[in-house]
């Protein structure tokens, strides 16, 4: 009777505990959903901020002039259909809609629900709320569940601030309906799983206190302490399967590798906190790896040879200190007997750098047990570089002219309104240098395209060599080359062009067996703001000094203010009729036709 009385009141507890553990798991489950989609949420407006802002043409003028581009309208019009957002706004500094995926939207006063104090304060307002599906743009982009008449929605707003000053903002709307359901289903899981797990093992651990001895429940405890190890390994690894994602994510969004290895640099130090790191990449003459980056306590070397890393030799991951017998790599500090790991970083069949980890203890079990992470570590990294080298490649096609390497209009025009604008603000003088290969069209004529290709090469390569810092060498089309040479002024200016033509003067280029004949060039010069404070004034007023210098007999170099008769800058009205020329080279201006005179 008393086993049975003890059974019953066990039973009881064990399900009152299950019924209350139930209920709990219900309701906390709630606000840890709620935070965890805020957060998300955050994460993703930011993202979306920051694509709209990279690909708008020039954000400051967006928000403070209203003035968007045919490029940007259709960019911010397939935002909605290449991500989870399915509408968006973006507001100038006083509330007011500039922009909207809703066109009726446009022009209109601030919302109610505009938050104005944080904006100004420069912090992103977060707010959910449920509205009805009649209310969502796009649906069936977003939404599988067709049934569900109101939907859960997250309103960002993020603030755009520009040199300290919050010039507008932006307001994404999504729908969280699904995601949100999908959360609750996998944290009420969870909870659900580990409640059952800690119920169970209560359960266990009180049935064999009640039947068996001490010695049975010491080695429960021990089985306890096991269990706690394990589920201590369990949420370790999901910590690291965390980080490891974002990591991915971090890395897929860098623009450059000195960004990306400041993410790799932070990142590793929390996924693999008992390593020293360090991180190479081959050179573009692929004869050695430049050191780029180190984190937790690690050095690098400025170059490193290929021959020094046994685990580039070899062409697979060495780990120093695994074996019975050992080879220290050479880049690697003699006095340090720790063990390390060497993985050669490969992507798309290539081998693109190395990723060097160092034991800070010399304990190589604990330190080898982390293999696999490293090695995961190791793959994200090096799709990322081959990533960002590509893109970097990409671009680098985009702005050069193919022939000579040199830049191409398109980046002239920016390269001019980015100057223009840097100028405005320090008031620093700047040079635009227009150049002409003379008689080009004789030249070709009488020796050849082929010939002709030479010689814009060799003048090109002779006008890069002469470049240094930001100045910026480019090649508008056929036999016309121009010059921007920043913080320089007129002087300075005249004195560049003219070592230029010295050196063009001077340059031989043999063809076939024969020497080809004498390169001259005709260089017009004009200064900013003196001949002019747009792109076109500027160039115009170089191209007439260039003309001048022909019509004088070539070989030679003339100022803008030198010209006879020179043109006045154009009042307001020309300058409102020639805007729409500059604001965006066509396409084929990446492609320089070639020109004859």
């Amino acid at each position: 009777m008393r086993n049975f009385f003890k059974i019953s009141l066990f039973s009881i507890v064990v399900l009152s505990a299950a019924v209350t553990s139930a209920f709990v798991v219900f309701r906390i489950s709630v606000p840890i959903v709620e935070r965890l989609m805020e957060t998300d949420t955050r994460k993703q407006s930011e993202l979306w901020h920051r694509r709209v802002i990279l690909h708008l043409q020039d954000p400051d003028r967006t928000f403070m002039d209203q003035i968007l581009g045919e490029e940007d309208i259709k960019y911010l019009s397939l935002l909605p259909e290449a991500s989870n957002i399915y509408r968006f706004n973006l507001y100038d500094a006083d509330g007011r809609i500039i922009w909207s995926t809703r066109p009726e939207d446009i022009g209109a006063a601030a919302p109610a629900h505009y938050p104005a104090e944080e904006l100004a304060k420069g912090q992103v307002s977060y707010n959910r709320e449920q509205k009805p599906a009649s209310d969502i743009d796009g649906l069936a982009l977003h939404a599988l569940r067709q049934d569900v008449s109101t939907h859960e929605v997250a309103n960002v707003f993020e603030p755009i601030i520009s040199n300290g000053q919050v010039i507008g903002a932006i307001e994404f709307f999504t729908d969280i309906t699904d995601l949100r359901d999908s959360f609750l289903k996998r944290v009420r899981v969870l909870l659900s799983a580990l409640t059952a797990i800690a119920l169970i093992t209560v359960g266990v651990i009180s049935t064999i206190l009640y039947r068996t001895n001490r010695s049975r429940y010491l080695a429960l405890m021990q089985q306890s302490d096991t269990e706690k190890t394990l589920l201590s390994e369990q949420l370790r690894l999901a910590r690291d399967v965390k980080l490891l994602g974002e990591l991915n994510e971090w890395l897929q969004s860098s623009r450059s590798l000195e960004e990306l290895f400041d993410m790799v640099g932070r990142f590793l130090t929390h996924i693999l906190p008992k390593a020293e790191g360090s991180v190479y990449v081959y050179s573009n003459s692929r004869d050695v790896l430049d050191g780029w980056a180190s984190w937790n306590g690690g050095t690098h070397k400025e170059h490193i040879h290929p021959d020094e890393c046994w685990g580039l030799r070899r062409g697979r991951t060495y780990e120093y200190g695994a074996n019975e017998i050992n080879f220290k790599c050479g880049h690697v500090d003699p006095k340090n007997d720790n063990p390390y790991f060497c993985f050669p970083l490969l992507a798309h069949g290539e081998t693109v750098g190395l990723l060097h980890l160092h034991s800070k203890t010399d304990c190589a079990e604990t330190f080898f047990a982390d293999r696999g992470l490293a090695q995961m570590c190791a793959e994200q990294i090096s799709m990322a570089i081959a990533n960002v080298r590509m893109r970097d490649e990409l671009h680098d096609q985009s702005v050069r002219d193919p022939l000579t390497g040199l830049f191409n209009r398109r980046h002239m025009t920016d390269s001019l309104r980015k100057l223009i604008n840097d100028s405005e603000r320090s008031g620093a003088a700047f040079t635009v240098v227009a150049i002409d290969v003379d008689h080009f069209k004789k030249f070709n004529d009488t020796h050849g395209h082929d010939a002709g290709d030479m010689v814009l090469r060799a003048v090109g390569s002779t006008m890069e060599q002469d470049c240094d810092g930001d100045e910026v060498a480019c090649r508008p089309g056929g036999e016309e080359f121009t010059v921007i040479l920043p913080d320089c002024d007129v002087q300075n200016g005249m004195a560049r062009a003219e070592t230029l033509r010295r050196k063009v003067e001077n340059i031989k280029v043999r063809y076939g067996e024969k020497t080809l004949p004498r390169i001259t060039i005709s260089i017009g010069v004009a200064s900013y703001p003196a001949n002019g404070t747009l792109p076109q004034f500027l160039l115009r007023a170089a191209d007439e000094a260039l003309y001048q210098a022909k019509a004088l007999g070539r070989n030679r170099v003339v100022l803008a203010d030198d010209v006879q008769n020179a043109h006045s800058e154009p009042q307001m009205d020309d300058i409102q009729n020639t805007q729409n020329d500059w604001a965006l080279p066509s396409p084929s201006d990446t492609e320089p036709q070639k020109q004859t005179g």
